[in-house]
């Protein structure tokens, strides 16, 4: 289950890039990057053991 979800991770990360660059206005590449931040930012709260990118808390 795990490589299945690494693998669709994979593949959505190629997808939202691919959108990212054939989108011409930066007002729109924002609400891209805002957009992929939110669902980045609901995803590490549904696994509250996960560690952080950024390293451990202070």
């Amino acid at each position: 289950m795990e490589d299945e979800n690494i693998a669709l991770n994979s593949v959505l990360g190629l997808e939202l890039n691919r959108v990212f660059f054939a989108v011409r206005e930066t007002a729109n590449k924002q609400k891209i990057i805002e957009f992929a931040r939110e669902v980045l930012e609901s995803e590490r709260a549904k696994l509250p053991d996960s560690a952080s990118p950024e390293g451990p808390a202070n």
